[in-house]
């Protein structure tokens, strides 16, 4: 049997990696998992049940028995928490002010991480590959993925995309409001996170001047070139 093609990308808040993960996996035909997601789902369960992000081995215990769903299609990718669908919720505002202390809590991680491990292996037999998306995927959940890319832009770039995505404008005053988000959670995140600098064996793939196609076209012809194959 052809071995299942596992797609591992890293990279900063804005940089485009759900949005070209998401195609890629579509035009590849194969399942998609955003390992933010989780991160944000766990944030959004202990804001609801009132636990202190502070408390960091009380939020590790919630990362243990947290009662997570997520659907493996590009397309649509839902996610639910103990029966309640939070995909929405999850991007809010009170969620993306909070995720770091999640993120950043070292006793989860390594919960998360594992999980992440089991959840692109299902993924990858279930649909013959997986594109995995967001932090330490290159490095620490999938080091041996057969196609491993660092996606990253300019600061600029970044917050000119997130802008767009939050508030509908990448005029001055939305940019601004989106810094604090943007800088201070990638900042935060490079504590515990290797994902501004390509590891050895990972493709640098800079997309701050490359539209969305653009942008899916180079990563495309990166697994072209790791799997010998035409991906696009």
């Amino acid at each position: 049997m052809t071995e299942p093609l596992t797609i591992a990308i890293d990279g900063p808040s804005g940089s485009g990696k759900s949005s070209v993960a998401r195609a890629v996996a579509q035009r590849l035909g194969v399942g998609y998992l955003d390992t933010g997601a989780m991160y944000r789902a766990l944030t959004w369960w202990c804001l609801e049940h009132g636990i202190d992000l502070a408390d960091t081995s009380v939020v590790a215990e919630a990362a243990r028995s947290l009662p997570l769903e997520q659907s493996t299609d590009p397309s649509a990718p839902v996610v639910s928490v103990g029966g309640t669908d939070v995909t929405d919720a999850i991007r809010t505002s009170a969620v993306s002010t909070a995720v770091s202390a999640v993120a950043t809590n070292r006793e989860v991680r390594p919960v998360l991480q594992a999980l992440q491990r089991d959840l692109m292996a299902r993924i990858a037999d279930a649909t013959g590959g997986v594109v995995a998306e967001g932090r330490d995927i290159t490095t620490v959940v999938a080091p041996d993925a057969r196609v491993r890319i660092l996606l990253t832009a300019s600061e600029e770039a970044r917050l000119r995309r997130r802008s767009t995505e939050l508030h509908g404008s990448a005029d001055a005053a939305a940019v601004e409001a989106t810094r604090d988000q943007v800088v201070r959670r990638d900042r935060q995140d490079s504590t515990v996170s290797q994902f501004e600098d390509a590891a050895e064996g990972v493709v640098l793939v800079d997309t701050s001047d490359l539209t969305l196609e653009g942008s899916i076209e180079a990563v495309l012809d990166v697994v072209a070139g790791a799997t010998g194959d035409d991906a696009s």
